[in-house]
């Protein structure tokens, strides 16, 4: 067998493996880091991130270059059939310069796609479906804060794609050409707290001349639920390039399905060195029917609201029924009297 046939054995039959989703009521994006979620968008949730940046390389040893220029990243992903299941593109496009400032400041202009990917997602492990110890209180900040033990369990999804580069690209090893396979698993820990941790470790262009591995380690943490900050580190090894990237910055939750974000870009050494500054935004289109979602464990505040409504008009009604017996008691009683006197 193939080692191609091999991966996708491997990935139809993880597929096969009974797994649990989390859909969630605000946007859930992969933004402003470059590290990816270990859980879908949920289905019939078309999701659009982009990111426009501007960059600046210098290398100083041997023939000194500088480069300058700016890009745009971008995915699109959609949850289909299955809750656990997302399909999706994304790539990187970029134009810059390149100047070669120890031979007469030649220059050498640029543009083409870094990267662009097709692939799926599938979850396959949920640590956090139908845990009844996790379930929020609802009466205790200070509880919903502590550490819990479980926590270390993360939910872990695969992912199987294909690259395509064009010949003759400025941003890849030379021969790079075609369709090339890439795998990924992506694991995540929800802390208590607001904190979250998303690992990544991606094979890239296998089988090429420029076959990547790249890891990606990102802690996020929520102030509130509006405002988010994260701290990121990537590391790149290939024959034709390697690197160390650190990344740092924050996002805005606008409204429940649009994100605003921002984030620095840089490395500690000079072959190259690297900086960059990107915006991005991140928007999706709803369409999660309410029969899809999951079922409702009673975590939920509507659930709590509904659940005190529902005590509220269950001793309403024993009120009622007892202010009933009581004036049916006392007429009683009444007509007890006047048959009384009757007699």
């Amino acid at each position: 067998m193939s080692p191609y046939k091999s991966v996708l054995f491997f990935f139809l039959s993880l597929i096969s493996t009974q797994v649990y989703s989390q859909y969630t009521d605000v946007i859930n994006s992969n933004r402003p880091g470059t590290s990816r979620s270990a859980f879908s968008v949920g289905t019939n949730v078309a999701q659009f991130e982009v990111g426009p940046y501007i960059l600046s390389e210098k290398r100083t040893p041997t023939i000194a270059n500088e480069v300058s220029g700016f890009g745009i990243d971008f995915a699109a992903r959609y949850g289909l059939l299955l809750e656990e299941l997302e399909i999706n593109v994304e790539g990187t496009y970029q134009n810059d310069t390149k100047t070669f400032t120890s031979n007469l400041s030649a220059e050498e202009k640029r543009s083409n796609f870094k990267f662009v990917a097709i692939g799926a997602k599938y979850l396959v492990f949920d640590p956090y479906k139908n845990a009844e110890e996790d379930k929020p209180n609802l009466y205790s900040w200070k509880a919903n804060r502590q550490f819990k033990w479980k926590s270390l369990i993360p939910a872990v999804s695969v992912y199987l794609g294909a690259n395509y580069d064009t010949k003759t690209n400025p941003y890849t090893a030379p021969g790079i050409e075609g369709f090339s396979p890439k795998i990924m698993i992506a694991t995540q820990n929800n802390f208590a707290g607001g904190w979250v941790f998303v690992m990544n470790l991606i094979k890239d262009r296998i089988g090429t001349d420029q076959s990547d591995f790249q890891y990606i380690l990102t802690l996020t943490h929520s102030f509130n639920p509006k405002w988010v900050i994260f701290g990121e580190t990537q590391g790149i090894q290939s024959d034709f390039y390697a690197d160390n990237l650190f990344r740092f910055g924050g996002a805005y939750l606008w409204g429940k399905d649009f994100q605003l974000d921002t984030a620095l870009t840089f490395n500690t050494k000079d072959t190259p060195s690297v900086f960059s500054v990107n915006f991005g935004a991140s928007y999706r289109l709803d369409f999660h029917k309410d029969n899809d979602k999951e079922v409702d464990n009673g975590t939920s505040a509507e659930a709590e609201g509904q659940r005190r409504s529902n005590r509220k008009g269950k001793n309403k009604s024993k009120k009622n029924k007892k202010d009933q017996d009581s004036d049916n008691t006392i007429k009683k009683r009444k007509k007890d009297d006047i048959d009384f006197d009757d007699n």
